[in-house]
C-alpha cells in the first residue's frame, strides 16, 4: 500500500499586520495634500497675505472670511490691520487646507497605533488635549491653552520614542512611531502658523513654519513609500543611504536659508544682478546683523526691518550654499544614473535640480514674479520628495 499522503497545512503569519490595509492610499492622499498646502502657503506668503487675517484661527472672528469692511467694522482685529478682502481669503483657505491635512494625519496616526498597547487611547488623548487648547486660546486663556497643547505634544513624542524602540522587523513596523511623530509635527506646525500671525511675521517663526511644512511633507512621503513597500535592493545600499542622508541634510540647510531669505525680504537684496550682486562680486555686507535669529516680540516684520548690507549678506549666503548643494546633488544624480535599478530616479533628480537652479536665477533677474517664486518653493519640495523616497526604498538585499 502506498503511504497516506500528509495533508498540506497553510500557516498564517504569527504576527498581525501592523497597519490598516489601505494605509498607503491614505498616506499618499495626505502627501499630495501636504504638497498642495506647501505650494499654496508659498503663494500666500509671497503675495504678502500672511497678515491678512490678524486673529487666529478665525479671520476677523469668522470661520470663513469677510468680503467687505463693514462686516467687521466692530471687530477688535481691525485695530491691528484693516480688512483687505482680496487677500483675507488666501490666508483662511490656507488654514482650512492645513486643517484638512491635520485630520488626515490624525487618521493615519490612529490606524498605525491600532496594534500598539494603549496606542489609540494615547493618540486620541493627545488630539483632545490639543483641540481643547484652541477655544481656551480664543478666550484669552493663553497659559492654560499652552499647557494643554504641550501636554498633547509630549504624549505624542513619548509614544513615538517608545514605539520606535519596540518595533520589530519589516518596513511597516516603523510606521506607528513615524505616524505619531508626524502628528506631533503638524500640531507644532499649527502653533507656528498661529505665531506667524500673532508675532507679526517674525522671521524665525516664518522660516520655522516653512521648514515644518516641508518636514510634514517628508514624513508623509516616507510613510507612503514604506507602506507601499516597493524596496530597491542594492548591494551597496548602506553606502548609498549615507550619501542620500548627506544630500537631505544639505538640501534642508539650503531650504532653511531660502526661508530666511524670504522671511527677511532679501530675495532682491542684490537687485536683478546675477551672478554679481549690485554690480559687484563681493559687495558690502553684514552677516552678523543678517543672521540675528531673535529680535523680540511686537515688531511688525512685514516688508522687513534689516538694512541693505544685512539683506545682502543673507542673499550671498543663500547663493553660496546653492553652489554647494548644486554640485553635490549633481554628483549624486550622476552616481544614481550609473546604478542599475535607480537610473530613473537619478535622471529625475538631475532634471529637478537644473530646473530649480534655473528658477532661482530667473527669480532674481526677473524681479521675483509671483508664479515663478511659487514654483521655486514647489521645486524644493519635489527635490525633497525624491531624496526621501530613495531613503525609504533603498535597502540591502535580503539574506
Amino acid at each position: 500500500m502506498s503511504p497516506t499522503p500528509r495533508p498540506i497545512v497553510f500557516r498564517l503569519p504569527e504576527h498581525k499586520p501592523p497597519v490598516y490595509r489601505h494605509f498607503h492610499r491614505i498616506a499618499w492622499l495626505a502627501c499630495a495634500l501636504a504638497f498642495g498646502v506647501i505650494v499654496f502657503g508659498a503663494f500666500v506668503r509671497l503675495s504678502n497675505a500672511g497678515l491678512s487675517c490678524p486673529d487666529w484661527p478665525t479671520c476677523y472672528g469668522r470661520a470663513a472670511w469677510p468680503v467687505a469692511a463693514h462686516e467687521v467694522a466692530d471687530h477688535a482685529a481691525t485695530a491691528i490691520r484693516p480688512l483687505d478682502a482680496s487677500k483675507a481669503w488666501r490666508e483662511q483657505v490656507h488654514r482650512m487646507l492645513a486643517g484638512s491635512l491635520g485630520v488626515l494625519v490624525l487618521l493615519l496616526a490612529l490606524l498605525a497605533a491600532r496594534r500598539q498597547r494603549h496606542g489609540v487611547a494615547q493618540v486620541i488623548g493627545a488630539a483632545v488635549a490639543v483641540a481643547l487648547s484652541i477655544p481656551l486660546y480664543m478666550r484669552g486663556l493663553h497659559g492654560a491653552a499652552a499647557l494643554l497643547a504641550a501636554a498633547g505634544e509630549l504624549v505624542l513624542l513619548q509614544a513615538a520614542v517608545r514605539w520606535a524602540r519596540e518595533r520589530g522587523g519589516g518596513p511597516a513596523h516603523a510606521l506607528p512611531a513615524i505616524a505619531a511623530l508626524t502628528l506631533a509635527t503638524i500640531v507644532f506646525q499649527a502653533l507656528l502658523g498661529m505665531w506667524t500671525v500673532t508675532w507679526l511675521l517674525k522671521p524665525i517663526v516664518v522660516m520655522g513654519h516653512l521648514l515644518g511644512g516641508l518636514a510634514t511633507f517628508a514624513l508623509l512621503a516616507w510613510m507612503a513609500w514604506r507602506a507601499t513597500d516597493l524596496p530597491i535592493r542594492l548591494p551597496d545600499a548602506a553606502v548609498l543611504r549615507r550619501w542620500l542622508a548627506l544630500a537631505l541634510a544639505l538640501l534642508a540647510l539650503q531650504i532653511a536659508l531660502g526661508g530666511w531669505t524670504s522671511a527677511n525680504y532679501a530675495a532682491l537684496a542684490c537687485g536683478t544682478d546675477f551672478p554679481t550682486c549690485v554690480g559687484r562680486w563681493w559687495p558690502p555686507h553684514d552677516f552678523r546683523e543678517g543672521f540675528v535669529l531673535w529680535r523680540g516680540i511686537g515688531v511688525d516684520y512685514e516688508g522687513g526691518v534689516l538694512d541693505g548690507a544685512a539683506r545682502i549678506a543673507i542673499q550671498l549666503a543663500h547663493r553660496m550654499m546653492a553652489v554647494v548643494v548644486f554640485a553635490y546633488l549633481l554628483w549624486l544624480a550622476a552616481r544614481l544614473l550609473r546604478t542599475p535599478g535607480i537610473r530613473g530616479a537619478g535622471a529625475l533628480l538631475a532634471v529637478l535640480l537644473l530646473a530649480q537652479v534655473s528658477l532661482g536665477i530667473a527669480n532674481v533677474m526677473l524681479a521675483l514674479p509671483l508664479p515663478m517664486a511659487v514654483l521655486h518653493n514647489a521645486g524644493a519640495a519635489l527635490l525633497l520628495f525624491v531624496l526621501v523616497g530613495l531613503l525609504a526604498r533603498v535597502r540591502a538585499p535580503e539574506a
